[in-house]
């Protein structure tokens, strides 16, 4: 009777007891054998996934373009070789896209963020500063027509590349070597580990270089529409075939930079703007177009040139149409 007492000192019936026990016992056992948690699954952001798939195009796209210039010899005209730069860089920025979704969910770590974060920073800006020194050529072709192909031209293009390529590299080292946000998150810019004044130099570098292609495609448009109107004197042209050849020029001029106006200008803009406290959706949102002006330069830049069209048909068919063989360059194929 004593015992029984003892053991009903707080009141509950046994049942209630013994179940208590129960789960002291079973406590006590899993302090000794620690149950293993499953780890949570990978949970994938889709608009990083459509950045992978976007770099994937672009380099592939853009490695096609590489190893035609690279293997065939008679293309190392000043020209091509600021091709041959651009689709490089744009190469590089699709393979930091790639590395980017891969170091992001399988190896994360600082070190890996900011060589990610350099190599997309370097590779974009040599494609925009590639873009320039593309129009920049051209506006010499023109100007210059009587000396271009000379010496001096094939040096200041190697002198073009250099500074292009090494002011590239300089601004994506700049978050290797120690300007970024990874110790101050109240610095950060839309792009971690971006500062808020990197991402302004680089919004305001791309402004002054749209602004730059601007004024030089504008007299681009003049100097082709001076060239259409004296070839229509010279061959008694009627003159709605100098409107037709001059509005062919002038819209072509119109593609290549609205095209480039549009894919970078969003972005650009919205780096200004925004920080890190904005939603990363507007961020995704304003950076995919910009991407796309990598997967768009090919074509614009490469395969509509005439001597590319002719190396990609030897490679792919091991002949040359007629078509390419017997077209003429007017003035509007600027």
């Amino acid at each position: 009777m004593n015992e029984d007492l003892k053991v009903n000192l707080s009141g509950l019936p046994r049942d209630y007891l013994d179940a208590g026990a129960a789960e002291n016992v079973s406590a006590a056992v899993s302090s000794q054998f620690p149950v293993v948690e499953p780890e949570p699954e990978l949970v994938v952001n889709p608009w990083d996934i459509v950045l992978c798939t976007s770099g994937t195009l672009i380099s592939c796209e853009n490695a096609i373009v590489v190893l035609i210039i690279f293997h065939n010899p008679s293309l190392r005209a000043p020209m091509f070789l600021l091709i041959g730069s651009l689709a490089l860089a744009d190469l590089l920025a699709g393979v930091g896209l790639i590395v980017n979704f891969v170091f992001a969910y399988l190896l994360q770590s600082e070190a890996t963020k900011l060589v990610t974060v350099g190599l997309i920073v370097a590779s974009f800006s040599a494609s925009v500063c590639s873009l320039l020194a593309i129009t920049v050529d051209r506006y010499l072709s023109l100007y210059y027509a009587l000396t271009y192909h000379s010496e001096r031209t094939v040096t200041f293009t190697y002198v073009m590349l250099v500074m292009l390529w090494g002011t590239s590299i300089c601004l994506g080292l700049l978050p290797v070597l120690g300007w970024n946000c990874l110790r101050d998150e109240s610095t950060c810019s839309v792009v971690r580990p971006l500062t808020k004044n990197n991402a302004a130099i680089l919004s305001v570098s791309f402004l002054f270089a749209f602004a730059l292609m601007l004024q030089l495609y504008i007299q681009i448009c003049k100097i082709v529409m001076r060239h259409a109107h004296q070839i229509a004197l010279q061959h008694h042209f009627l003159a709605t075939s100098h409107y037709v050849t001059t509005r062919k020029g002038v819209s072509t001029l119109a593609i290549i930079l609205g095209t480039f106006a549009a894919c970078w200008m969003p972005f650009t803009l919205y780096s200004l703007i925004a920080d890190y406290t904005y939603p990363s959706m507007y961020t995704y949102a304003t950076l995919l177009p910009a991407t796309y002006n990598s997967i768009i330069n090919p074509v614009i830049y490469a395969f509509r040139n005439q001597e590319i069209q002719k190396a990609l048909c030897l490679i792919c068919c091991g002949c040359i149409p007629s078509s390419l063989s017997q077209r003429a360059r007017s003035p509007s194929d600027v």
